[in-house]
């Protein structure tokens, strides 16, 4: 049976979303349009490619998480270049040899641009931030001039995972104009709105994947200090759009993986810890299926 699906941001979380998607391949369902924010644009678009549930988990599982912290070359140390990079670079890493991986497993299942997948079969969120309005791409790409279907999918999820600050922004230049363009996350950070709004017209059933509790079962963030205070902050912001448009579907087209204990940016994930994510993530997508009515 075709589902449409939607997978949350979460970073290095997201792995937990591939057990989720092994357990929905188990049960029967296939996709057939996916959209998604940050980690879970990257899993969108595997998913979009043709990619199976085995393949994905084999695809994390053999690579070195590290080599996305792709640094500028300074001859100053790091702890020190950092600072310079944040200053003059709005991030830390470049975010070049996610783009790279991407296109080169994307490439593997012939897709290079939005012109290889069937029509909406892919949607992405990103956050421009010099125009203060959220993107998805590749539907808003003509109104910076760009053509949907000459424009690199894996340079979509880029900016789409361009967490502020941690990766440097995506340029994007239109005329005179250049817009920075980040992490989705930052305004949608599960768009199910995409498939299942007020306005949207729905046409098979929409399920959607999303790393953290419920609404009802999400913990008080303790704000001790200047920093949890900024956390908390952020987590709010991120969050409220789609905490809002969830509370009034009653959650129940919604797989929901808390994943405390493991940091967003995590790059060093044990083998043994990336498995209890996967196991968790199909776990938890198991229990959902036990109730779910469609």
């Amino acid at each position: 049976m075709y589902i449409d699906g939607v997978f949350s941001g979460g970073g290095i979380k997201g792995i937990a979303l591939v057990g989720a998607y092994e357990a929905i391949e188990n049960r029967g369902f296939r996709f057939k349009r996916v959209a998604g924010t940050s980690a879970g644009s990257i899993i969108a678009s595997l998913i979009a490619a043709g990619y199976t549930s085995k393949e994905v988990y084999e695809l994390i599982n053999e690579l070195d998480l590290k080599t996305f912290l792709d640094t500028r070359p300074s001859y100053l140390p790091f702890r020190v270049a950092k600072w310079i990079l944040l200053y003059w670079r709005l991030g830390i890493y470049k975010g070049q040899k996610l783009e790279e991986w991407l296109a080169e497993k994307l490439a593997q299942k012939g897709v290079r641009t939005f012109a290889d997948l069937e029509p909406q079969a892919l949607r992405v969120v990103a956050s421009d931030l010099s125009n203060g309005r959220l993107i998805i791409l590749p539907d808003d790409l003509p109104s910076y001039g760009i053509n949907p279907n000459s424009f690199s999918v894996a340079k979509a999820i880029r900016m789409s995972c361009s967490l502020p600050y941690f990766f440097e922004p995506v340029k994007i230049k239109h005329g005179h104009t250049t817009s920075i363009v980040v992490d989705g996350g930052v305004l949608s950070n599960f768009p199910m709105w995409l498939f299942d709004g007020e306005n949207v017209k729905k046409v098979r059933p929409v399920l959607g994947i999303k790393l953290s509790h419920s609404i009802q079962d999400r913990p008080i963030k303790p704000i001790t200090n200047a920093i949890k205070l900024y956390e908390a902050l952020f987590e709010t912001m991120k969050d409220a759009h789609d905490s809002r448009y969830i509370s009034r579907k009653h959650e129940k087209n919604i797989i929901f993986i808390p994943t405390e204990g493991v940091l967003t940016t995590e790059f060093e994930l044990t083998e043994e810890k990336k498995q209890i994510l996967f196991d968790f993530g199909k776990e938890r997508a198991s229990q959902f299926f036990s109730k779910w009515s469609y």
